[in-house]
This record gives C-alpha cells, sequence and structure tokens, in this order.
C-alpha cells in the first residue's frame, strides 16, 4: 500500500513536469486544490491546461489522487487575480 498522499508530494511532481511561476497545493491526504501558474498555459482552454498537469501527475491521478481541483492561470491572469 502506498503513503498518504501530500500535497508537497503533489506539487513536487507538478514542478518536475511544468515550469511555474507559482505553484501551490492544499489538501488533507483525499482531496486537494492546486494554484498553477505557468506561461505554459499561454493560449490553452482551461481544459486544455487541466490536461497538461494530468499528464504530467500520470497514473497517480488513477490511483493515488482522488480529488484535485486546480486554478490554472498564466502569469498575465495570476497577477491581474491579486489584490
Amino acid at each position: 500500500m502506498s503513503a498518504m498522499v501530500t500535497p508537497e508530494s503533489i506539487q513536487t511532481d507538478i514542478a518536475k513536469g511544468l515550469a511555474c511561476e507559482h505553484l501551490k497545493v492544499d489538501g488533507d491526504g483525499h482531496h486537494f486544490e492546486a494554484v498553477i501558474v505557468s506561461s505554459a498555459f499561454e493560449g490553452k482552454r482551461p481544459i486544455a491546461r487541466h490536461q497538461m498537469v494530468y499528464a504530467v501527475l500520470g497514473d497517480r491521478m488513477k490511483a493515488e489522487i482522488h480529488a484535485l481541483s486546480m486554478r490554472t492561470l498564466t502569469p498575465a491572469e495570476w497577477a491581474a487575480s491579486q489584490p
């Protein structure tokens, strides 16, 4: 049986596969929320952005990570969302 999934382990895997300007993952071991800011998202629709993250996480999405809510933003979108 695998160890409990942590926000840090998800964050590490995303950072390994996707260049991020900002990356924050929170969660309780079952449900996770991520804010992912990457210039790789430029010109992509939200579904394509999510698919990029799923591809980076690979089989972990099927086996270990049961719920991952994502905000996927470009650097410009992120800057505009900050107070």
